[in-house]
């Protein structure tokens, strides 16, 4: 017995909901114009053109009308139908019919599918003059459950309504548009319900400027952030211990300047095949400059500066370096995606005897980076091929069959898991992306990492090898943490800004009873200020419980109250982020028990 792979599967359900859907809002209004109802991520879709307004308020009406239809068992039935029959039978659709005169210009072939009640058995597409019965007829490419019973009624909600745009396109009617969300068991559903709303507090453009660690200026312009003192807090302690990691591992550092000529970009190839994702030239007196976008044509003059033997690889050359992408304003989105950002980048010049073993290497620190050290245990790598249409990809086809094998080689050895997709490779070689996923389900791509093949040929990167000829290395471009704005952006809504107390800002903060024990509250931040511990008093005239409240909601790691008793003792009363009461202690007796977790944990090299 054929089974339905479960992706195939949700599919079909959720795209059955959304002719569902059609079926209730025809019902509350049977003169509705329908447009379209395709699948999405999570959910579906489907957009009206209505006689009157609707609102969220009337969601659960149709919800309602939707779990009958489901209850009842109706079936889906699907016919390929002409353009002819097609017309006659949505003639009273106009979005529908501006479909079907597209789809036959093209010579696609038509279908169309019925949702009919349990008693209706067979269903043929009706021709001229059939009466439809009552079955919900839509024009549609399929995709559908055989029956309503596989789907759970109690697994699916419609969630909001938005205005579209037929086809997306301003200059047409625009549509109502209701959105829903689907799975196979109410435990999904419910906690995809629980993530969006998790998402909303945990929006990182909300908590950075709650927590003050980066802003926006109209003046600066759009996607160019400005880090706050305490979002250059967590920046400086990341990229301070990537640095001691890389050191540790055998990186070199170096540093490259944030413009380069025109000439540059035409011998790395990425004029003329980035240039659309890169700022517009500036002319100055000896020629045109663009603003950096990438850190590789740079790094490939440094290691051509000098002659290299077999001896000196692998060359690690890393380099914290700020580059500029040419990103539309639309597509702008917080830290996530911006114009300008700093980049945890390195380049690995190896033998090709290397490459394996290097890409392992890299494989490896990701994972120490994200399970060891974030905590962050959902993650998987993406194995980016070029796609079948080969005009944007350099044509060197056997240097892409062995790169691509290289890699593959690797990741299966790294134990790690991985999947391949075709289409998504750099220019010049194949690529592999870090996918990581936050508790509330968001995926980003923390980091890619690629073998090139082309460099060396463009920049004639070469070493001289035991025989006394000249050999051509590999690159390996690597990035574990990406850059600093999208992975600390991931970080803020990962941890909702509680961030460990390594990372956290203000690691500690000491609120006085009263302005009595200013002098006592001194002393204890000086002892804690010596132990390396990022300590502030809020020395404000609130009340203690309103101190502590605006403690929390800083996300503070610890808060130490200082009252009379406290003072006498020589103590201090501790309470842990999250409203836990560790008690009262002797300062030294505190710092000692939190010092393991004031550094990140060390790397076993």
């Amino acid at each position: 017995m054929k089974t339905t792979p479960p992706i195939e599967k949700i599919a079909s359900i959720r795209h059955s909901l959304a002719h569902l859907l059609a079926m209730a809002v025809l019902k509350k209004f049977p003169n509705a114009k329908l447009g379209i109802g395709p699948v999405i991520e999570n959910g579906f879709y489907y957009d009206f053109k209505l006689p009157a307004s609707i609102s969220n308020d009337d969601l659960p009406e149709l919800e309602k009308y939707m779990r009958e239809l489901i209850i009842k068992k109706f079936n889906f039935f699907g016919e390929k139908i002409t353009p002819l029959s097609a017309k006659n039978l949505f003639k009273d659709q106009p979005f529908k019919t501006d479909l079907i005169q597209e789809f036959s210009k093209e010579k696609k072939q038509l279908t169309v599918y019925a949702t009919c009640p349990p008693e209706i058995k067979k269903w043929k597409a009706p021709v001229k003059g059939t009466k439809i019965m009552d079955c919900f007829i839509d024009l549609c490419r399929g995709g559908h459950t055989d029956n309503t019973s596989e789907i759970n009624p109690d697994a699916f909600k419609l969630t909001h309504i938005a205005g579209a745009y037929w086809r997306g396109e301003t200059k047409n009617p625009q549509l109502t548009r209701i959105y829903g969300i689907a799975f196979t068991t109410k435990e999904e559903l419910e906690k995809h319900i629980w993530q969006l709303e998790e998402a909303k507090k945990r929006d990182h453009r909300v908590l950075g400027e709650r927590l003050k660690l980066f802003t926006f200026a109209p003046e600066v312009g759009p996607g160019l952030p400005l880090w706050l003192p305490n979002g250059m807090i967590i920046r400086d302690e990341i990229e301070q211990y990537a640095k001691e990691v890389e050191k540790a591992l055998g990186y070199k550092r170096v540093a490259t300047p944030h413009i380069a000529k025109e000439e540059l970009y035409r011998l790395s190839g990425h004029i003329p095949y980035y240039a659309d994702s890169m700022f517009p030239p500036m002319k100055l007196d000896d020629g045109n400059y663009y603003l950096k976008a990438m850190n590789c044509p740079h790094t490939h003059m440094i290691y051509r500066s000098e002659p290299h033997s077999y001896r000196d690889l692998p060359l690690r050359l890393a380099e914290y370096g700020t580059v500029y992408r040419h990103e539309l304003s639309g597509t702008l989105a917080g830290l996530l995606r911006v114009r300008g950002f700093s980049q945890n980048d390195a380049h690995i010049y190896c033998r090709e005897d290397q490459v394996e073993e290097e890409f392992l290497a890299v494989m490896r620190l990701h994972e120490f980076w994200y399970r060891d050290i974030f905590g962050i245990t959902d993650f998987h790598m993406r194995l980016s091929l070029p796609a079948k249409d080969k005009k944007k990809y350099v044509h060197l086809p056997d240097g892409w069959k062995k790169s691509v094998e290289l890699i593959r080689s690797a990741m299966k050895k790294s134990g790690l898991p991985f999947t391949e997709v075709e289409g998504e490779a750099a220019f010049y070689g194949p690529k592999v992306d870090f996918q990581i996923q936050s508790v509330i389900g968001r995926e980003e791509t923390a980091s890619t990492n690629q073998l090139d093949f082309l460099a060396t040929q463009r920049f004639d990167l070469t070493y001289t090898d035991s025989d006394g000829k000249q050999k051509p290395v590999y690159v390996i471009h690597r990035a574990p943490l990406g850059s600093h704005e999208r992975f600390i952006a991931f970080l803020i809504e990962h941890y909702a800004g509680a961030f460990p107390l390594w990372l956290a800002p203000t690691q500690i903060s000491i609120l006085p009873i009263n302005d009595s024990f200013a002098g006592y509250c001194e002393e204890i931040k000086k002892l804690l200020e010596s132990h390396k511990i990022r300590v502030a008093i809020n020395s404000t005239a609130e009340t203690i419980g309103k101190k502590i409240r605006e403690t929390e909601m800083n996300k503070i790691p610890f808060m130490l109250i200082v009252g009379e008793r406290e003072k006498s003792a020589e103590m201090i009363s501790v309470r842990e982020r999250g409203g836990k009461d560790l008690g009262t202690m002797k300062p030294e007796e505190f710092i000692q028990k939190i010092s393991p977790d004031l550094t990140p944990q060390k790397m076993k090299f």
